[in-house]
């Protein structure tokens, strides 16, 4: 069966002139399904309603002209794709470079030969069929590279927060711990954003990879002996030492995985900041570099004041959490001395959303049982 009788593409031509519209019907019915129309106000209508494969148009019409007829075509969603051919009278040069500037395909003038016409008109038929193969691909490509795209995300995400719980299960933090420093970072970061030092590291995708990477901030203590990390109260000073390592047992296991994956991964690199330095101090007090100012990365001196708030607050097994006000007011002293002046800036102008968060992530009395009966059975 021939393909044009199998499925006829729709032409609709639009003429103000009965006979021309009859001669160009009679020469494409065979073919195609052709669509008739005197007046380009109604071949509008018909073509936004019911777009066609092709327009074969006229320019000189008493109510728009083709050459608007043809720009409305192409500034509207529906139908800028449709191919528009001039078939006119007006034989001009510049008669057709308007039609073209205005976004026709071809322009053909009277008197109409008719397998000219015919062979122009299968040439843009077999152009806008290979466009329209051609944009389908492009479609399914883009379709699938999102796809791919949204499961290596995922893949991201659920490969940190199963690292972050890992951690969580050897701490005496509990998992909303991971909760809250996340959204604090977030909350922060949308704070900072603002500020003429941090915007150009601190675009959305950023703070983005801030969330997501926060709960591995302490990952590295599951290197720490059970004896120390899950000890009540303060150390000792020889135990302190074996806690500081942390930061460096985490930074390695992200660089361990790094490598393993053969890839540096941006978001890998976040981690590893926020990991080895969120215990730096600005005043160079801390470690494990004891590196000072703008020398700690952002990120890093972002979890620092995000982590100390938390502990602040967050009762535990051995000791009762302070209340906001109190909390705030230790992290203002910090402020130039543990903690970047900017980012306490950040945390005052935000310190409504910090009690929100710290009040839908509390602690609930099972979870704090719940992390007690672990740590009976550890010790």
């Amino acid at each position: 069966m021939d393909l044009y009788q199998a499925v006829k593409p729709t032409i609709l031509v639009v003429d103000d002139t009965p006979a021309n519209l009859a001669l160009i019907a009679g020469l494409l019915k065979e073919r195609y399904t052709v669509r008739a129309f005197n007046r380009g106000a109604k071949a509008l209508m018909a073509a936004n309603d019911e777009p066609p494969d092709l327009i074969l148009l006229d320019i000189m019409m008493p109510d728009i002209d083709g050459y608007e007829v043809c720009r409305r075509l192409k500034s509207n969603p529906h139908t800028h794709q449709i191919p528009v051919i001039f078939l006119t009278s007006k034989s001009q040069v510049e008669d057709e470079q308007l039609g073209l500037d205005v976004g026709a395909v071809d322009y053909i003038t009277r008197p109409i030969n008719p397998p000219i016409l015919l062979s122009r008109v299968r040439a843009h038929f077999a152009d806008a069929s290979h466009a329209r193969t051609l944009r389908v691909n492009n479609e399914y490509l883009e379709f699938e590279v999102a796809k791919r795209t949204r499961q290596l995300v995922a893949l991201q995400d659920v490969t940190i927060l199963a690292l972050a719980s890992l951690a969580e299960t050897r701490d005496t933090d509990t998992g909303n711990h991971l909760r809250r420093t996340q959204h604090y970072m977030r909350v922060l970061g949308h704070s900072l954003m603002k500020h003429a030092g941090f915007s150009n590291f601190l675009r959305p995708e950023m703070v983005d990879i801030l969330y997501k990477c926060a709960p591995l901030h302490d990952i590295g203590k599951v290197g720490i002996p059970d004896r120390i990390l899950l000890k009540p109260g303060r150390y000792e000073p020889h135990e302190f030492e074996i806690m500081k390592t942390h930061p460096a047992l985490g930074r390695d296991a992200i660089e361990n995985a790094q490598v393993t994956a053969g890839e540096m991964l941006g978001f890998l690199e976040i981690a590893k900041e926020i990991v080895y330095s969120h215990h730096e101090k600005w005043d160079g007090t801390g470690y494990p570099l004891g590196l000072t100012g703008e020398a700690i990365p952002i990120s890093a001196r972002m979890m620092a004041l995000a982590d100390v708030y938390d502990a602040l607050i967050s009762p535990r097994i051995y000791k009762a959490g302070m209340s906001h006000e109190q909390a705030a007011q230790i992290i203002v002293m910090g402020r130039g001395l543990h903690f970047d002046p900017a980012v306490v800036d950040a945390f005052l102008e935000t310190s409504r959303d910090f009690q929100l968060i710290a009040a839908r992530y509390a602690d609930s009395e099972s979870d704090m049982q719940n992390k007690a009966d672990y740590l009976a059975q550890a010790l």
